[in-house]
């Protein structure tokens, strides 16, 4: 398999051992500086190109990251299952982490949830942005995650307080174990479920998402809602 670089000297919690998967659907204005903002202190990342058509893919391997892409577009759920499946195939691999292209991830977020898994062994880290202040979605978003954590606990046994966070630290284990069927957004649910019938310890972790003007200029705050919604209703 192609190694973006040859594994540092540890230097952040995991960082010879963690592939950062990225989902990634015209990214092109962001991810150069995501993928060389994780690489500073995570060197192992994978995009997964899940048929962009403004050349998100050839910045994204330009800023260092191996690239993996679909011939067309095939959503996130689908595009995150490549990306675990690449990374399965390091044998050094000890955990994943699933990161968001668009800038919303924190790396000194995803950095303290990688030392909790390993500090306590469990299968599963998963953010949460209503443990602290620090993130303030608008009413509507709030009302419609605070909705989804409560159909998500009832369906799935899994107690959270936020259940369609894209920021999530697993470990071989549980990668290796996981059933993600469901291509697009209903792939969140979908996860918190394989957690509550695959019997995977799990822990919640504080962090902030930033909702930039970026993400907001594309629409992907209300868009993400809408398809919560949709994904409760019908998956």
């Amino acid at each position: 398999m192609h190694q973006p670089s040859q594994r540092p000297e540890q230097r952040a919690p995991g960082s010879a051992s963690t592939w950062f998967v990225i989902p990634l659907f015209n990214e092109a204005a962001v991810i150069g500086d995501v993928v060389r903002d994780l690489r500073t202190r995570y060197p192992l990342v994978v995009c997964v190109d899940d048929g962009s058509r403004d050349g998100s893919a050839a910045i994204a391997a330009a800023a260092g990251a191996a690239v993996v892409r679909h011939p067309f577009n095939m959503g996130q759920g689908a595009a995150l299952k490549t990306g675990m499946d690449y990374a399965l195939r390091d044998p050094e691999m000890r955990q994943i982490v699933t990161f968001d292209a668009d800038g919303q991830h924190r790396v000194e977020d995803a950095a303290s949830m990688i030392a909790l898994r390993e500090a306590e062994g469990v299968d599963v880290v998963l953010g949460s942005r209503f443990l602290d202040e620090r993130t303030r979605p608008g009413l509507v978003k709030r009302l419609v995650l605070r909705s989804a954590v409560l159909y998500t606990n009832l369906t799935s046994g899994v107690k959270l307080t936020d259940a369609h966070n894209g920021l999530r630290v697993i470990g071989r284990d549980a990668c290796a174990r996981l059933v993600i069927e469901q291509n697009r957004m209903a792939h969140a649910s979908e996860i918190v479920d394989e957690i509550g019938r695959q019997r995977l310890s799990v822990r919640e972790h504080p962090v902030h998402i930033l909702y930039t003007d970026y993400s907001r200029g594309k629409g992907q705050s209300m868009l993400n809602s809408v398809n919560i919604i949709i994904d409760m209703l019908f998956r």
